[in-house]
Formats: C-alpha cells, structure tokens, sequence
C-alpha cells in the first residue's frame, strides 16, 4: 500500500526558516509530479510549489523567492525549504504525488497526512 509521509514544520518567529519532508512509502515505481500545498483556516487548499521528475518547477507567486522546492527520485522525496517566513505562510501543508506508479497503482494521486507550519509575528 503506497502512503506519503511527511514530516517537519512546526513553530518559529516571522524571519525564520523551516523545512518540510516527504516520502512516498511502498513499492513505488516512479512519480511523475509531486508538489507542496497548503491550507490556512478559513481557506481553500492552494497550490505551493510542484516539481516534475525531471526537475522542471512551479511556485505560486507568494512564495517566489522564498521557498525552493526540491527532490530526491530515488528516495521518492520531495522537499521545501520555507525560508523569511511571515505569519500569513500559517497554514497546514499537504504533500501531493500525482502520476505515481507502484505494484498494483498506475496514474496515482496521493495526499500527505499535513504538516502544520505556524509563524507568529
């Protein structure tokens, strides 16, 4: 059974920086496109950040500059490093794999478990 597991986050000052982790566990073959999103209170989820297999990426306009989003394809991992973060980056962040491919799974999409990102002021 193929999961993504995420892990960091967590609380710090406007000015700091945090990083995210996520892994797609099971017998996973490749993954397309994996991607970082959020969802504040209040708020639709919203796209952060996408990185396609081959390394092409995608920020939503908030965030240029700021966030890099990276991956390893051979750990199935993909990460962000949020960094001069302000409160309004609070939200949970979800981590996405579209396109992945596993024994038993072709064209899957999965769902992190959220990790919340917290920024005060």
């Amino acid at each position: 059974q193929v999961r993504l597991v995420e892990s960091g986050g967590g609380l710090v000052q406007a000015g700091g920086s945090l990083s995210l982790s996520c892994a797609a566990i099971g017998s996973v073959f490749s993954i397309n496109v994996m991607g970082w999103y959020r969802q504040a209170p209040g708020k639709q989820r919203e796209l952060v950040a996408t990185i396609t297999s081959g390394g092409s990426t995608d920020y939503a306009d908030s965030v240029k500059g700021r966030f890099t989003i990276s991956r390893d394809n051979a750990k199935f991992t993909v990460y962000l490093q949020m960094n001069t973060l302000k409160p309004e980056h609070t939200a949970v962040y979800y981590c996405n794999a579209d396109g992945l491919r596993a024994l038993y799974v072709h064209g899957g999409n999965y769902w992190g478990q959220g990790a919340q990102v917290t920024v005060t002021s």
